[in-house]
């Protein structure tokens, strides 16, 4: 009676658990760790019980709960890696000495099973990913090899069985499993005739009830992936905003371009005040020196104003710049002086002398908003 009530007791906590096991959050999807992360290791002890096909027959008491079939604790170890949030892989290691009955006897048999089990969160997998969820209810199956020591007899093996995780803290998790492991041919020995031949059925079968811990290795968490469609509408609407400056930029230079070709040789001198006033920006991405979102447009842009420059005799200014938000400032001063370099390399191209261009670096600024609009370097008319 007493070993009932305790089994019902495990009922009534394991069904009292389900509506947090359970819980709605909200789902999500993840981003793939590396190798090292989420690595667990596994510690247990297990009540064994083995069904023998020696039995057959012999009107045994099926009950596991029956003295003639528990054995000593039996210890298991195991190691596994999560994959995702709810597949992972195990090997575990578990025997010592079980209990066996032939020949109307009691036999000890040690033994042990190494197996492979595929682990499937179901958690996770039903009610999405929550790295605060108490209990996580884990499925399993797979198979392996055991062996024998007292019968010396190898024998390859099924297994299946259901994990449950009590979650203790970031790093611990305790650990109740119930399992069955069945046994393609004889492991125990026993089914051996006087004559030297093996009977019939040669199956093995093995339950267990097993409490342990777990112990999460490293990263034990998944992190949140990134919102890709929030990101690529971000984007859009800053190159949107780059494309409108670079109109705006482009409406005037053509403008300032019609008055120099209009105006009288007297007034060219203003006319080229006027345009100094309205430097070319050409824009690089993140970290980059030779590229950027409307890099061959910006460069016509820069051609035109050269072209203006050559004309009149004068020379041009070439400043770099980087955003203040991203980068050490030794790197900003670094990478403005590089970006302020690629245009007076573009601008000799263009037919330009080099002792006509000047360079400057401002190094890592906040002039614009958005903030990364500061990746560019500015091109003027300098007399």
């Amino acid at each position: 009676m007493k070993k009932l009530l305790i089994v019902l007791a495990f009922a009534s906590v394991s069904l009292s658990s389900m509506a947090q096991g359970f819980d709605v959050v909200d789902k999500y999807r993840v981003a793939t760790n590396s190798f090292w992360s989420n690595w667990f290791i596994q510690v247990g002890a297990q009540y064994d019980v083995w069904y023998s096909s020696e039995e057959h027959g012999r009107h045994l008491d099926r009950s596991p709960f029956k003295k003639f079939r528990s054995s000593v604790p039996v210890p298991a170890i195991a190691i596994g890696k999560w994959f995702t949030p709810g597949l992972g892989l195990r090997t575990k290691l578990m025997g010592w000495q079980g209990r066996t009955v032939y020949d109307d006897q009691k036999h000890e048999n040690k033994y042990w099973i190494l197996n492979e089990h595929i682990l499937f969160n179901l958690s996770n997998m039903l009610c999405g990913y929550n790295p605060n969820r108490v209990w996580n209810v884990i499925p399993f199956v797979g198979g392996g090899v055991g062996r024998s020591m007292s019968a010396d007899l190898y024998s390859m093996d099924l297994s299946a069985g259901l994990l449950q995780e009590f979650r203790l803290s970031r790093k611990v998790a305790l650990n109740l499993e119930v399992a069955w492991n069945r046994c393609e041919t004889d492991i125990d020995g026993g089914n051996v005739h006087s004559d030297g031949n093996r009977g019939w059925d040669t199956h093995d079968n093995n339950l267990y009830l097993e409490l342990g811990l777990t112990f999460n290795l490293g990263k034990a968490t998944w992190e949140k992936m990134p919102d890709v469609d929030a990101i690529k509408a971000l984007s859009e609407s800053q190159i949107a905003a780059l494309r409108a400056q670079l109109d705006d930029a482009n409406a005037e230079n053509n403008r300032l371009k019609n008055l120099l070709a209009n105006q009288k040789p007297a007034e060219t001198p203003k006319t080229v005040k006027e345009f100094v006033a309205v430097p070319v920006t050409v824009y690089f991405y993140l970290d980059k020196t030779t590229s950027g979102p409307s890099y061959k447009s910006d460069l016509i842009d820069v051609k035109n104003l050269v072209d203006v420059a050559k004309d009149k005799g004068a020379g041009v200014l070439v400043t770099g710049y980087a955003d203040s938000a991203t980068g050490k400032p030794d790197h900003n001063q670094w990478l403005s002086e590089k970006r302020a370099e690629q245009v007076a390399n573009e601008i000799v191209k263009m037919g330009m002398s080099r002792d006509k261009i000047q360079t400057a670096a401002k190094g890592g600024v906040a002039i614009l908003s958005p903030i990364n609009l500061d990746r560019r370097a500015t091109v003027e008319i300098k007399n």
